[in-house]
């Protein structure tokens, strides 16, 4: 990398640290404090009762305070990674940034504690004395062997777990990466010989975690800044050290090298020599994580060793052991159990969840987090990629059972799985609102069509129905083109297996299907040699005609192009008497809370009979995620203070939606505002018939609807589920092409339910 290069990396993260506020943290109220009475029970007197509370059992800490879910991260910054002994303060960006990464991946509350103290029993003595206010400890960047010891006190000394990430954080992720090498290599950890540099906490941590997974203390070959750790050797020696020496005469790397199936480093940049490597078994093992330049380049080693299977610490290399795959999980898990400690058992636990996720299809998710990589269980994919969403569930439930079985839990989990399900929640921000939806379609093997079925992400949406569904799908796509990609990204759904397919340019159905499309169409322009056009290039076209001709229960098309062209054809086909659009519906899933939106992109200019079917339609959607509706219908005008424009057509509306009794509750015209602010609707206009904040909000402009939608979703982080279609009967939903792979589920789900269900 150029010097000017560097510079600019340099800039740009001091840039992200300064700006828009100095440091990546903040601390928000969880409760309102908006009034005298909210103020009276935060503080005086109103906080007295929880601290009664604690006082007769500490157990309630967990209940009233934010202590079961707030971990320390300690450090006397005395080794920073790739920075060395820099001390407390200079280490506090480190810590936020643990601290950070504990709130993203497992949304954990940390606070980071820099501590200028090098003396290890003094620090352990401050860690243990902050146990009132922490449910968990994370030790930190403390150089060895010092932090054996305060690790050691505190574990002694405290109830509440204490974890030492740079030990066994590492160990856990080198434990989960060794384990699938072991498997591709097909060999076994009883009979593997391991050469380990590096004799600091970290390498010995390793070394101790492989001998639980069944490595053989007689196989393992340490070696350090002074050569090979052996009896009788003096020099740079710590009793942790001690446990690893060898009775040989052998004192080199070089010498010692020689038939090793796993080189384990922990070292220094250029340790690990091409000869040395040469020397080594077949397809062997290197695990050379030194930062920022390993023991070897992957490169190099497999220069002489094209078979090698290798992981690095660094991420532009493939298999980076990152412990960020560890921590959050493995304290979510204690955490939720009340666990005191964090014991062999959870940390053999969080191995195996850590492995056994590697193993099965990588999540839409990782793989648009890392766009371009191959994601597929081998030689180059040991462990998962950290912004994988499953691992909390995978892992954290696992360390949770773990903590239950091994009598550490102070408060079991009576039903795992909930526990899993609530734990994907946190991560999949519309697991809980999809959750009716979701069992509704359980009940009803329904048959789906994607119209774009060689696109990755229906891929992924196909490959999670069946793994999360009884539904069935089929994909419109050239066969060679779907095996191919399912092939490369790693999918195990295979055709004429697991789906249906329909191919464009060779399928016997599609005499059928160019009849029946002319049939319908024939009075409206369209000759026989048009339609058998549509039937070879048109994919919604023919996603259509199959549920028309009954082939297919509900299509799903949109992922490319432009929402009214798929519509029009989708409405040529299905649309009836019965069956015609009423507008779209997306649901917004945002921090506070669900928002319905419509109509998003059917009318761009609705009448008043339109807007009063996008009402009906929306009221009827929105009870299908088990909610009520509570409608206001959305203007500039403020009830009726203005003559003409959008608002004059809403007042049709509401004139129309007037006429007969309705289920539910509606109420404009009004401002967005007021739909969302109870107080300033009632001071505007008290005698409205909304109660509470509106849950939909229906629009009389396409491009107003729209507009609320997409700067929800780019400036308020909300999640859409949807477009959903109202008024074709579950037969059909146009998707935009911004849709995920988690999206076309969703989507999938709501076409899965039966029209009966709602309506």
């Amino acid at each position: 990398m150029s010097d000017t290069s560097k510079e600019t990396l340099r800039q740009a993260a001091l840039f992200y640290h300064e700006q828009p506020k100095p440091g990546k943290l903040e601390i928000r109220a969880t409760k309102p404090l908006a009034n005298g009475r909210d103020l009276s029970r935060a503080y005086s007197p109103g906080v007295a009762e929880a601290c009664l509370e604690i006082k007769e059992s500490a157990a309630n800490a967990s209940r009233y305070t934010a202590r079961g879910n707030l971990v320390a991260v300690v450090s006397n910054g005395s080794a920073v990674l790739g920075l060395g002994n820099i001390g407390a303060l200079a280490s506090k960006p480190v810590m936020e940034g643990k601290a950070v990464l504990f709130k993203k991946f497992a949304n954990i509350d940390c606070f980071d504690i820099e501590v200028n103290e090098s003396d290890p029993e003094k620090l352990a003595e401050i860690v243990c004395a902050l146990e009132p206010t922490f449910g968990a400890i994370n030790l930190e960047d403390i150089k060895a062997p010092d932090c054996f010891i305060v690790e050691k006190l505190c574990r002694e000394k405290m109830n509440i777990p204490v974890f030492h990430d740079d030990q066994h954080g590492t160990a856990i992720v080198v434990g989960a990466a060794a384990t699938n090498a072991l498997r591709v290599a097909d060999k076994k950890f009883e009979d593997i010989k391991i050469v380990s540099t590096g004799g600091g906490a970290a390498g010995i941590a390793c070394l101790n975690m492989l001998l639980k997974l069944g490595v053989k203390r007689e196989n393992v070959w340490l070696c350090d800044i002074k050569g090979v750790v052996y009896e009788g050797r003096t020099e740079e020696m710590t009793p942790q050290k001690a446990e690893y020496a060898q009775a040989t005469d052998k004192r080199t790397l070089d010498e010692v090298i020689e038939g090793a199936d796993m080189f384990l480093g922990l070292s220094g940049p250029g340790v690990l020599k091409p000869e040395m490597v040469a020397k080594m078994t077949d397809q062997p093992i290197i695990f050379a994580l030194a930062n920022p330049t390993p023991e070897i380049m992957p490169e190099d080693a497999r220069a002489v060793k094209p078979d090698a299977i290798i992981a690095t610490g660094r991420s532009d290399f493939p298999n980076q052991v990152n412990n960020v795959l560890c921590f959050p999980f493995i304290f979510r898990g204690a955490l939720d159990v009340g666990a005191t400690e964090i014991n062999d058992q959870m940390q053999l636990a969080c191995i195996d969840g850590i492995a056994e996720l590697a193993r099965t299809t990588t999540s839409a998710e990782a793989a648009a987090a890392y766009k371009g990589e191959q994601l597929n269980f081998g030689a180059d994919y040991l462990i998962p990629k950290p912004f994988d969403p499953r691992l909390v569930g995978v892992v954290s439930a696992s360390v949770a059972k773990a903590a239950m079985d091994s009598g550490v839990a102070t408060r079991p989990i009576d039903n795992i799985d909930a526990y899993i399900h609530k734990l994907n929640q946190s991560v999949f921000k519309s697991a809980l609102l999809m959750r009716p939806v979701f069992e509704a379609a359980s009940k009803a093997a329904r048959r789906i069509v994607f119209a774009e079925g060689e696109d990755e992400r229906v891929l992924r949406a196909a490959q999670a129905i069946l793994e999360e569904t009884t539904e069935t799908p089929i994909l419109i796509g050239r066969p060679e083109v779907i095996e191919a990609r399912c092939e490369r990204h790693g999918l195990s759904i295979r055709l004429g297996r697991d789906f249906q397919i329909v191919n464009p340019e060779n399928d016997p159905r599609y005499y059928d299907y160019w009849n029946s499309y002319h049939e319908i169409m024939q009075r409206r322009g369209v000759t026989p040699d048009l339609a058998k056009a549509i039937m070879r290039t048109n994919t919604t076209a023919i996603g259509a005609i199959m549920v028309h001709r009954g082939e297919a229960d509900s299509l799903i098309c949109g992922t490319f192009g432009e929402y009214r062209w798929h519509l029009n054809y989708v409405n040529q086909v299905l649309g009836n008497a019965s069956y015609r659009p009423h507008g779209a519906l997306s649901l917004m899933i945002l921090e506070d809370g669900p928002l319905f939106i419509a109509d998003t992109h059917v009318w761009s200019l609705p009448t008043p009979e339109q807007i009063a079917e996008t009402v009906v339609g929306a009221a009827r959607h929105v009870r299908r995620f088990g909610l009520e509706p509570n409608i206001a219908l959305c203007s500039q005008s403020q009830f009726g203070n203005q003559a003409e424009g959008a608002g004059k057509r809403l007042r049709a509306a509401i004139d129309i939606l007037d006429s007969e009794p309705r289920d539910f509750t509606y109420e404009g015209e009004m401002n967005v505002d007021a739909a969302l602010d109870p107080e300033l609707r009632n001071r505007i206009f008290p005698n409205s018939r909304l109660q509470g904040e509106a849950n939909v909000l229906i629009f009389a402009h396409a491009d107003a609807a729209s507009g609320v939608r997409n700067i929800l979703k780019m400036r308020a982080d909300g999640l859409e589920v949807g477009p959903i279609l109202m008024g074709m009967g579950n037969k059909a939903h146009i998707v935009s092409p911004s849709i995920t792979a988690r999206g076309l589920l969703n989507m999938a789900a709501i076409a899965g339910t039966p029209v009966a269900h709602y309506g």
